[in-house]
């Protein structure tokens, strides 16, 4: 990394991991053979493939078989959403989706396309004003025509851990498949697909040290759904397409590190977050914490600032040498506001002063104390052009 400049967004994405690159370079050209292939060159992929099946499957406590590898967290969320839509229509004329206000668009976006193109009924579940599902609006909203229930574990713009297990009980108890968007928990929580009573999780590799372009999704044993990419039976013939053999063995070994005794990382680095925090909101007049205040993703601190234009702040804290976020990476640049924003309760005016700063393994405290120290005066810059 670039040691002149300060990288904190870390929510869109991580450097890979040296060893996850190691890990990945016989790949390339040493084993490079086509898993599908029967000759010793494919056997020694598909060896790679299963390998790394079985030890994302031992961290996830469900069978090799459960898990489907695709391109990325994105990929696993539209699979899971289309996929399983359709097939619970064909199976039960289920026809109604239900999803939180505050997904990610790969999900929200793909239950819109459903409702618009489809004909399936789309119904949002509000969260206060910390962006926090209540499990008792679950029970009332979801039906027994429900064909998929999907719930955000933990929100990439505003940090706010759902209660995941509880709302999964209920989606149990009706007999309806239950989705989660894990692909920002999986960097920092210890995730049991059990315990978690989910039927269906999304995973992105890049987001803990893994490389770009692959992800997975978990998919219980019995829930029906529908491959949205065909014309091979690669994946139990969910997800056709060659296998990314280097990118799938950086993947498992990025995952192997995440799960390894996460509580000491997340000890630093909700340090760091709290000393953050509590700089800003005692230090900057009109600064507003957004997301939980305890339930949070330990390296997520999120904000919106009254009378500040959120990308013009972040050009000019890119110019002081630190990398920040409005919100999504998806988003940055975007000039509409936040959806996740706006289910929580603030102004399209007020959406739009915004700003994600989001840590990791190369986060030191003197960059915390570098950051504070040139924040008020980069927000008094940007209230003075916005006003």
């Amino acid at each position: 990394m670039d040691e002149t400049k300060i990288y904190f967004d870390y929510a869109a994405t991580t450097p890979t991991d040296q060893r996850v690159i190691q890990s990945m370079l016989p790949y390339f050209y040493e084993n490079f053979g086509n898993p599908s292939s029967i000759h010793l060159y494919g056997q020694k992929a598909e060896n790679a493939i299963d390998e790394s099946r079985e030890k994302i499957a031992n961290l996830l406590n469900c069978s090799p078989e459960e898990i489907i590898f695709t391109s990325c967290g994105s990929e696993s969320d539209n699979l899971a959403i289309r996929g399983v839509a359709f097939a619970e229509r064909k199976s039960r004329q289920a026809n109604h989706i239900l999803i939180s206000s505050v997904e990610h668009h790969a999900v929200s976006q793909t239950s819109l396309q459903l409702a618009k193109e489809f004909g399936f009924e789309l119904e949002f579940i509000p969260v206060d004003h910390y962006g926090m599902i209540d499990p008792d609006n679950v029970k009332k909203l979801i039906r027994r025509d429900t064909a998929l229930v999907s719930v955000i574990f933990a929100n990439n713009e505003i940090g706010t851990i759902n209660p995941i297990s509880e709302i999964g009980k209920i989606c149990k108890q009706y007999g309806v498949p239950f989705h989660t968007d894990a692909v920002q928990a999986a960097a920092h929580l210890q995730i049991d697909v059990n315990s978690l009573n989910v039927d269906l999780l999304s995973i992105g590799a890049h987001k803990f040290y893994g490389p770009k372009g692959v992800g997975l999704l978990y998919r219980r044993k019995g829930i029906k759904m529908l491959p949205t990419q065909t014309g091979g039976s690669q994946e139990f013939g969910y997800r056709a397409g060659t296998h990314n053999v280097p990118y799938i063995v950086g993947m498992a070994t990025a995952y192997a590190y995440a799960q390894d005794r996460p509580d000491n990382r997340n000890s630093r680095l909700s340090t760091f977050r709290d000393q953050l925090i509590s700089g800003i909101l005692e230090e900057i007049d009109g600064s507003e914490l957004t997301g939980h205040p305890a339930l949070r993703l330990p390296n997520h601190a999120s904000f919106v600032f009254k009378g500040v234009d959120g990308n013009k702040l972040l050009m000019l804290l890119d110019m002081e040498g630190f990398a920040c976020s409005s919100g999504s990476a998806c988003k940055t640049g975007d000039p509409h506001p936040s959806d996740v924003l706006l289910a929580i309760g603030f102004s399209p005016e007020g959406a739009l002063g915004s700003l994600r700063v989001t840590l990791g393994a190369y986060t030191e405290k003197n960059h915390i104390e570098q950051f504070l120290k040139i924040l008020p005066d980069q927000i008094k810059k940007v209230r003075q052009m916005y006003g």
